[in-house]
């Protein structure tokens, strides 16, 4: 399961995969469920209408989430949001780099003055109190991989089809962080081995020395996916075939999503006469070599996969849904509709799920799902 974390610049970036969709009419008007918490209220405030931009569920009952000024919590589903924000933070929302393990909280917000640094503040009571650290990068790609070693995909700036990015990890649980890798030929000891051409759409670790790096370049047929097994320090193109008969098709990734240390899914988004199509890869030997499954999706989007079975498609107006491993699909269509208002989406098992919307006029909400993304309540706006 990949969480609801924006980035997006990486936003749950998928939203640079995912095509301009029509609205889809509401067939049916959600239900409200009473605000009543289930579980032991949290030494906070109720946030009565939360807003929130990103959720990063931890399992049925318990998550985070973030709107435009706070960091919240939520121990009964999703129901009631407590406001648990570092006390300096001021605007959060889609500017921040989030990442979240358990009690633990990294909260990345971009220095308002300098977009290439900022502060980062970390909770590891579950928001109860937070520590500060100043560091050298404003946004990007924010991944931990416990409480103590973590990566940092940063963005350096976007133009022309290239981007900069530089590459830091931490292992003191991101009090201090070293930089591994720049790209920027105006810096001192750039490479090239993750080229500066190419947008990079999101980072995939996997331990201190493996991650992913996903993203788009405008060249017909070619899958951008880069690969370093030494801490960030080298990097190489991981070779994926492109589908058959789509060989000039604009071709766009995020990267790898791990669900156990051998096997990974890799959506990869088709652009071309025939329209948007999501094509699903499998890996059986931990990202090392990757295998076509059969569907191709039509207007495929956010993906989730919750086991190595078990996973989910977006694609405007329905889910697609596998059990199997993506070799076969079944099409649920929800009770609500959702249309372009989607905004996001965060399975925590095959039967019970999140999405956040916002409309047109900016009005956001959060609805649940407990019978696989068929009907759906809504629990927040």
């Amino acid at each position: 399961m990949k969480p609801l974390i924006p980035i997006l610049l990486f936003a749950f970036t998928l939203a640079a995969c995912s095509p301009e969709l029509l609205p889809v009419p509401v067939t049916q008007g959600p239900t409200l469920i009473p605000e009543t918490p289930t579980s032991a209220p949290i030494n906070s405030h109720v946030v009565a209408a939360p807003g929130l931009v990103s959720i990063h569920m931890l399992d049925e009952q318990n998550g985070w989430g973030i709107n435009d000024q706070q960091v919240l919590r939520t121990n009964d589903g999703g129901v009631t949001w407590y406001d648990v924000s570092p006390t300096k933070s001021t605007q959060l929302g889609y500017a921040v780099s989030a990442d979240f393990l358990d009690a633990h909280a990294w909260v990345l917000v971009p220095d308002a003055n300098d977009p290439l640094s900022g502060s980062l503040f970390h909770s590891s009571d579950a928001g109860l109190t937070w520590s500060t650290s100043q560091v050298p990068f404003g946004g990007g790609d924010l991944e931990f991989l416990d409480l103590k070693q973590g990566w940092m995909l940063a963005s350096l700036g976007a133009g022309a089809g290239s981007m900069g990015v530089a590459v830091y990890q931490t292992s003191d649980g991101g009090q201090t962080w070293t930089r591994t890798y720049i790209n920027d030929p105006n810096q001192t000891g750039a490479g090239d081995s993750l080229p500066l051409g190419g947008l990079k759409d999101g980072l995939t670790p996997v331990d201190i020395k493996t991650a992913w790096v996903g993203g788009v370049i405008y060249v017909p047929g070619e899958i951008y996916l880069y690969v370093t097994q030494d801490g960030g320090q080298t990097w190489k193109q991981s070779i994926v075939s492109t589908p058959p008969g789509y060989e000039q098709a604009e071709l766009e990734t995020r990267g790898p999503i791990f669900v156990d240390a051998k096997t990974a899914y890799l959506p990869v988004t088709l652009s071309s006469q025939n329209g948007v199509l999501l094509a699903m890869y499998i890996s059986r030997d931990g990202g090392m070599s990757w295998l076509l499954t059969p569907k191709l999706i039509p207007q495929g989007g956010a993906t989730d996969f919750v086991s190595t079975n078990d996973g989910f498609v977006w694609s405007g107006s329905d889910f697609y849904v596998t059990h199997d491993g993506a070799q076969t699909w079944t099409t649920i269509t929800p009770d609500v509709g959702f249309g372009d208002s989607f905004g996001g989406m965060d399975f925590v098992n095959p039967t019970t799920g999140f999405v956040l919307t916002s409309d047109a006029s900016g009005a956001r909400a959060l609805y649940k799902t407990t019978d696989g993304g068929a009907t759906w309540n809504i629990l927040s706006k």
